[in-house]
């Protein structure tokens, strides 16, 4: 876009409301995006480490995608379908049963819903409680699940919850994975459940993210999840996971609990399902718990026929073979390594996460913000997560080249020294 065309920043502080939230900590006017970089109205270059949250898995503008779209377009394909059968959806559902359900051995029906996360969730916890006919769901603390009413009982996070403005009902929150020093929340949950006395109330489903995206990047253990999978299963519950912000391949493998003994009876799906960054979710669903009546859950845009066709070139083109998964282990030990090194100039911090989602934990929500901060000013676009935004996390494109990655590393590495030195100075 031409300077001259690009509306100055001030519109958007004039008439955009205050929920906006990550333009605050990158106020800049973005016109262009290729890849893992991204562009402002006077062409600077920023390397993008956010990915539209885990959105922009396979970077910005992948141009296999791009031109199957615009090929789409241009050709009249179907724009709006509801849920009536397309070349479109026909296209991505059977590349998505032939590349990623079948070679997993995964039976799952698939369900649209509306475009968000937060709505296949809503779905996710509304089938779970018409298939068992109990109404209580158990979440985990610093869970983050949605803000719409259902999702939101779901989450753990205070500020999110604190919008509602009406009471959040029907979820039983238990502690994390290595939550609570000592504790081993596995048991803890399994005997409160035992317990007639235990103030549980049976569950319709257990719902978890393998690793916490929001919440800090907290990783369960294999030992947890396929614990907790038991444990929902002896108790008549479903197990439900949230591969929302940890799925298409963020952890290093498509699904984030593929080298986990469990079969989840729901997936919930978002984000990076679509692979271009277009609006679009879904719902896999083991088949004896497909019970919704037609139009049971529904939405005007369950389905987002664009998005079908972006979403079966990006599984075509990297989930067709072992390729890209063997690329991402790589990228993920070059990442670990280059995180810890970073870590170790910041006191009292540690690594969190896993695959090629990973971040550090700074120790405070200050300290990561303006880490954060002095990354964006030398071209780094890099955000924060944890109960008190104190984890600096990396969620690059999983197709940014090794260099760019090296070169994001580096910046970040600066940043922190920046920051760190004067305050070793002054504590001095």
């Amino acid at each position: 876009m031409p300077k001259d065309m690009a509306q100055p920043i001030s519109v958007f502080k004039r008439r955009e409301s205050e929920a906006r939230s990550y333009c605050r900590g990158f106020p800049k006017l973005f016109t262009e995006a290729r890849g893992s970089e991204m562009f402002d109205v006077d062409g600077n270059r920023y390397i993008d480490f956010l990915a539209g949250c885990s959105s922009l898995n396979y970077g910005h503008n992948d141009p296999d995608m791009k031109a199957a779209l615009i090929e789409h377009i241009a050709g009249d394909g179907i724009a709006h379908g509801l849920d009536l059968h397309t070349d479109a959806k026909g296209g991505f559902l059977s590349a998505f049963e032939e590349h990623i359900l079948a070679p997993r051995g995964m039976d799952h029906k698939v369900m649209f819903t509306g475009p968000t996360g937060a709505n296949a969730v809503e779905a996710a916890m509304k089938l779970a409680r018409k298939v068992t006919g109990r109404t209580n769901i158990i979440s985990f603390t610093n869970g983050f699940h949605g803000v719409t009413m259902g999702a939101l009982a779901a989450t753990g996070n205070g500020y999110h919850r604190g919008g509602a403005g009406l009471d959040k009902q029907g979820v039983t929150r238990m502690p994390y994975d290595s939550y609570a020093e000592g504790v081993d929340s596995a048991a803890l949950l399994e005997q409160m459940l035992a317990d007639p006395s235990g103030g549980i109330d049976a569950p319709a489903a257990i719902m978890m993210e393998t690793v916490q995206g929001e919440g800090g990047l907290n990783a369960a253990s294999r030992e947890f999840v396929e614990r907790i999978a038991k444990i929902a299963h002896d108790n008549g519950a479903l197990f439900i996971v949230d591969d929302i912000q940890a799925g298409c391949g963020r952890t290093g493998t498509f699904f984030s609990f593929e080298e986990m003994d469990v079969q989840p009876d729901i997936v919930t799906m978002a984000k990076s399902a679509s692979g271009f960054g277009l609006p679009f979710a879904m719902v896999l669903i083991r088949p004896q718990h497909d019970i919704f009546g037609p139009a049971e859950h529904n939405g005007t845009f369950r389905g987002n026929t664009h998005a079908f066709v972006t979403a079966r070139v990006a599984i075509e083109k990297f989930w067709r073979d072992g390729a890209f998964q063997r690329e991402l282990a790589g990228k993920a030990v070059m990442m670990t390594t280059a995180l810890s090194e970073i870590a170790e100039m910041i006191p009292n911090s540690r690594l969190k996460g896993r695959g090629l989602m990973q971040g550090i934990d700074v120790g405070s929500g200050e300290l990561a913000g303006e880490i954060c901060a002095r990354a964006f000013e030398l071209g780094l676009i890099i955000e924060t997560s944890g109960p008190n935004d104190e984890v600096v996390k990396v969620l690059a494109p999983l197709t940014t080249p090794n260099e760019t990655f090296r070169e994001g590393y580096a910046i970040l590495a600066e940043a922190v020294r920046d920051i760190i030195k004067p305050a070793k100075l002054a504590a001095e």
